[in-house]
């Protein structure tokens, strides 16, 4: 399905989350010199305006990492791993103004070395073009309009030995989740030594209990969780909480997200409906 445009969620609590783990991560891997191959699964149009017609029509922003922004200038003190989000948010707003939200490829491409290569997928005729247009000059960065899922495998395992693997669909089919889990177990058997970020939606709690399980029994170790809620799951429609799963993950990912979550359910969240977060290594090593 080809509906799905993240321009009208760009930079709401779940980008939070999952910016802020991907920063940490690349950081992480390039503090090695050594050549680093990054894989962005569904990579949408890379760069968002927030005072554009989408992103005002739902207003998701303002309640992520618009309030955030506002928190930093009014002297809030951060946890680092947010601080650190937040500065490469503002590298794409110098004028510290926030009107621009860089997703994934962006915030990966600020960061990426002569020796890195970035590869990634858009199925979206509209949003890849768009990203061609702010990305595609560069001969570090390769692009397709292709399914991501499937064009990970085939980049497979890296000649660079080294690789970081970001997994973001938008779950629209429902089939999205067994899928997901999948691709992964395969990748994994191709690249065991890569580090793989899967971000999931918590809209009904069963799909994402069914995704750990499969990610438990087949046999891949060193597995985390975070998680963050906004609310209690319920029956209502919509997204109560987002989460990352991750594979290979740095070490110093637990302390930081171990500070990072809580202060997120305090200035994102509501206590009063139920706003939580989950920290667990759902595989050890």
């Amino acid at each position: 399905m080809l509906s799905y445009r993240h321009a009208f969620h760009a930079g709401n609590y779940a980008d939070v989350l999952k910016h802020a783990v991907l920063i940490h991560s690349l950081d992480y891997l390039q503090q090695k010199e050594k050549p680093l191959r990054i894989i962005d699964t569904h990579a949408g149009a890379g760069l968002y305006k927030l005072n554009g017609i989408q992103a005002r029509k739902t207003g998701e922003f303002t309640a992520g990492v618009g309030k955030i922004w506002e928190l930093a200038k009014a002297g809030e003190p951060l946890p680092a791993a947010i601080a650190h989000y937040l500065e490469r948010i503002g590298q794409t707003n110098p004028s510290g103004q926030l009107t621009r939200y860089p997703g994934s490829p962006c915030l990966v491409h600020q960061q990426l070395r002569p020796q890195d290569r970035l590869f990634l997928h858009e199925l979206h005729p509209t949003d890849v073009q768009i990203l061609k247009e702010h990305l595609g000059q560069d001969n570090r960065v390769k692009i397709a309009d292709e399914d991501g899922l499937a064009g990970m495998l085939a980049l497979l395992p890296p000649p660079e030995r080294r690789g970081l693997v970001l997994i973001d669909p938008s779950y629209e089919v429902k089939s999205d989740y067994q899928r997901v889990a999948k691709q992964i177990i395969q990748a994994h058997k191709r690249f065991a030594t890569g580090t793989y970020a899967l971000w999931y939606p918590v809209v009904a709690r069963a799909r994402i209990d069914e995704l750990e399980k499969s990610l438990k029994k087949s046999g891949i170790r060193n597995i985390q969780l975070y998680e963050l809620a906004v609310r209690a799951d319920g029956h209502e429609q919509g997204m109560t909480a987002s989460g990352m799963i991750l594979i290979n993950p740095p070490w110093t990912l637990w302390q930081a997200m171990e500070e990072a979550l809580p202060w997120l359910v305090d200035h994102l969240g509501d206590a009063a409906t139920g706003a939580g977060y989950r920290l667990e290594q759902l595989v050890e090593e």
